[in-house]
């Protein structure tokens, strides 16, 4: 196929933001599957734990990074963007987030993070993901190109299957359904069990005994899709799971759909994520993988993770930390410190950055602030904060990493998915803004609806105002 020329063009002081605020949510650029695209001039960082280069080259073509960094000649027919004085990088990785999940908080028919219905474990977010929530394009236009999305605990400790999205602007944006199980461990979990955390640690143990027990008897499970984007796969339900041959003992704890659900789990198919916060619980969980050793752990929270970093390196588990737990905010937090996570990295633990324990994890924008803070803080006499290069590292490929997928997004490296931003200036600066973000090599709108409803509302003609405020 005969790729089109396009002609060279600059990057404008006001960015492309306004161009695609005046879009209103359309496309512009090209097809990714038809061009190749070269972002020149620019300061790019490639998120791989390296310093920024003065002066890159990144080249995406047919949605995929096929080079980065310095001396990268530009392919002849390529549009070019002349990102001169800007910045380029990966997009960032949510390392934990309710995108797609949530829209309002406390409107019932906008918020499908939990469930109380018969099921836990075999829950599955996918079908429930909604690229049109307003948080999506609030991340999209503040440089999240991905997000690990995970369900919140409605009667379990199991809150169910989380996915890796995308947030473009379109309807397709799971990246990967059903790529881990999430457990609440901890105070949360300990709520979920009845009270005690001795009962949570109990019915994780029994649950996965139960699924073992199951799945001697069951056949793998398969999934499905491209590797281009997966589907979401088959059901793990597995009718073979389910016949008179899935023999099941009468004192289980889980229904058969649930304890189904976790057999990928046992058999290494299916990380399993745990929250959990005090420094005990984080032993537990290490006890855990030495129990059932082709579990792949995740852990998320780690609050007190500094004060078991040796255990923790020594288990190879990645750790998804929030930045900002610095304060004793309960029991199980009594040691958190700002310093927590560059103490872990210090220790060899692998670990990234999420919103885990923050307020608000829809907005999983603000890890990139959270990355700078820590860049801060290894300035600071006494304290451990991240490089540059780690604090960037900790919110591109770090996370995606963690979940097993640092060979498909996370990075500028060559072969990985055309996620890239294009900055205004440093984008651990909270000043810094996105000009233009790039999701498998498609150039995504920038716009919100606030910013929508900032530019309708904005110069109203009296005539135009409700009667009662005409005056």
């Amino acid at each position: 196929m005969t790729r089109p020329h396009v002609q060279r063009r600059r990057l404008s002081p006001v960015g492309m933001l306004g161009i695609m605020c005046g879009l209103a949510g359309a496309f512009i650029g090209y097809e990714a599957s038809a061009q190749t695209v070269a972002i020149t001039g620019g300061t790019v960082a490639l998120g791989d734990g390296s310093e920024p280069i003065q002066g890159g080259t990144v080249v995406i073509r047919d949605g995929r990074v096929v080079a980065a960094g310095s001396g990268v000649a530009v392919p002849a027919g390529a549009q070019v963007i002349d990102a001169t004085g800007k910045w380029v990088t990966p997009g960032i990785v949510a390392g934990f987030s309710r995108l797609g999940l949530v829209d309002v908080d406390a409107v019932e028919g906008a918020n499908d993070a939990s469930a109380e219905g018969p099921f836990s474990a075999a829950l599955d977010v996918a079908p429930a993901i909604n690229p049109n929530a307003a948080p999506v394009a609030i991340n999209r236009a503040d440089g999240v190109t991905r997000a690990i999305v995970a369900p919140v605990a409605g009667k379990s400790i199991f809150a169910g299957q989380g996915a890796l999205i995308d947030t473009g602007a379109d309807l397709q944006p799971v990246t990967r359904a059903r790529l881990f199980q999430f457990v609440e461990l901890g105070e949360e979990g300990a709520d979920q069990a009845g009270g005690s955390r001795t009962s949570a640690h109990v019915l994780l143990r029994n649950a996965l005994r139960e699924a073992s027990e199951l799945g001697r008897f069951a056949s793998p499970i398969r999934g499905g899709g491209s590797p281009e984007r997966p589907a979401v796969p088959e059901n793990p339900n597995d009718p073979k799971l389910l016949t008179g041959d899935a023999r099941r003992s009468e004192d289980v704890l889980l229904t058969r759909f649930d304890a189904a659900a976790l057999v990928p789990v046992l058999r290494g198919e299916q990380i399993l994520m745990v929250h959990a916060n005090r420094s005990t619980d984080l032993l537990q969980i290490i006890a855990l993988k030495r129990e059932f050793p082709r579990l792949r752990l995740v852990i998320v929270g780690a609050d007190e993770g500094w004060l078991v970093a040796r255990e923790l390196a020594a288990s190879g588990i990645p750790v998804l930390a929030s930045a900002l737990s610095n304060l004793p905010s309960s029991f199980e937090s009594a040691a958190a410190t700002q310093s927590n996570v560059g103490r872990m990295r210090q220790a060899g633990v692998k670990v990234a950055l999420g919103t885990i324990n923050d307020d608000d994890p829809r907005m999983s924008f603000r890890t990139r602030n959270y990355a700078g803070n820590l860049v801060g803080l290894a300035r600071v006499p006494g304290a451990s904060g991240l490089t540059w290069g780690q604090a960037l590292a900790a919110i591109t490929s770090g996370p995606a990493e963690a979940v097993g997928l640092g060979g498909e997004i996370g990075s500028l490296t060559p072969g990985r998915r055309g996620d890239v931003v294009v900055w205004n200036g440093d984008p651990l600066d909270n000043l810094s803004a996105p000009e233009l973000v790039m999701i498998d090599g498609v150039q995504q709108p920038l716009t919100t609806r606030m910013i929508r409803l900032r530019d309708r509302y904005r110069d109203l003609n009296r005539r135009e105002l409700p009667e009662a405020y005409r005056r």
